[in-house]
């Protein structure tokens, strides 16, 4: 713990605490703390959230909903597991929502008349970009979004965010050699779908 004049207002310095006193310090009700929170991992939750949906204004929307979510629920936040961890499985678990929503979406707009289903929205990956490397980077994390859930998870947090086996088996509360696995196919039915 800090120096009790760490945690006086005048004496506020987010870098010199741990996520767990800046959590301690949000359910407090410090706002800063709060901020401090979202700067720290809120690269990761998006880059976690557009790898796993393949589009960006969703992945934007996937992580406002993943920190309200977590700071909604802060109190059931345990303090001595990395707070990293824990907000990537809410972000998971909002992509989770947003592709069954997306599956029903698609299900009922095929249900509907014609005129009736113009108005929901595409789920396929925009190809208006003009440049080439963008479209090739599209067309990657389209691929990847339509990966099953539990490949796609383990490719996201491991591929793309770098975290090491034991963390990303912490994360999804797997086993390593599953991680392993999962890995092992996500990239093989990814290589498949590329050379397509």
């Amino acid at each position: 713990m800090p120096a009790p004049d760490a945690w006086s207002p005048q004496a506020f310095n987010p870098h010199a605490l741990s996520d767990g006193e800046l959590a301690a310090l949000a359910l407090g009700g410090r706002q800063a703390a709060y901020s401090a929170l979202l700067q720290r991992h809120r690269d990761r939750v998006f880059r976690i959230a557009r790898a796993s949906c393949g589009d960006e204004e969703a992945a934007l929307d996937i992580t406002q909903q993943s920190f309200i979510s977590a700071f909604a629920a802060l109190g059931r936040y345990d303090h001595a597991r990395p707070f990293a961890h824990w907000i990537a499985r809410i972000a998971l678990n909002k992509c989770r929502d947003r592709a069954r929503r997306q599956k029903l979406r698609t299900l009922f707009s095929f249900a509907m008349p014609e005129d009736q289903g113009a108005g929901i929205p595409d789920p396929a990956v925009r190809a208006d970009d003009a440049l080439a490397d963008r479209q090739e980077l599209a067309r990657a994390m389209a691929c990847i979004a339509r990966l099953p859930a539990s490949q796609r998870e383990v490719l996201v947090l491991r591929g793309v965010e770098g975290m090491s086996e034991a963390e990303v088996a912490a994360v999804l509360g797997i086993t390593a050699k599953a991680v392993e696995t999962r890995l092992y196919r996500a990239r093989r039915a990814l290589a498949e779908m590329l050379e397509k």
